[in-house]
């Protein structure tokens, strides 16, 4: 799985034109962030793929990756660990679920505990 430009993101239903002279406008597209009411996020724990390591996973924000790097960096400092944040996800290592949730919540987001 490659890295996306934003030429990528900007490519949205057009896979191929016959015409010559066709030149896709990228200039229409930008990436907006949801405000913070807008965002259904959720908090989850997963253990997968991560040498069974449990990790705290928040899915489901829109936005640009610089805000989404900012929410990353406020849970991961607030929470006292590393982690990461791309591709729309946050990644807390540990199990932080309540924490992480109330943190969303007193920010603003509608955030809800998915799993068990």
């Amino acid at each position: 799985m490659g890295r996306k430009n934003k030429k990528d993101k900007g490519r949205i239903g057009v896979v191929y034109s016959t015409s010559d002279d066709f030149d896709y406008d990228y200039d229409d597209f930008e990436e907006e962030t949801l405000p913070a009411g807008e965002q259904n996020l959720k908090v989850m724990l997963d253990k997968k793929s991560r040498g069974g390591k449990q990790v705290t996973l928040v899915e489901g924000f829109v936005g640009t990756e610089d805000d989404l790097k900012d929410l990353g960096k406020l849970l991961k400092s607030k929470c006292g660990v590393g982690g990461s944040a791309k591709n729309g996800e946050v990644l807390i290592q540990g199990d932080f679920r309540d924490k992480v949730l109330d943190l969303l919540k007193s920010e603003g987001y509608n955030a809800k505990r998915v799993g068990g």
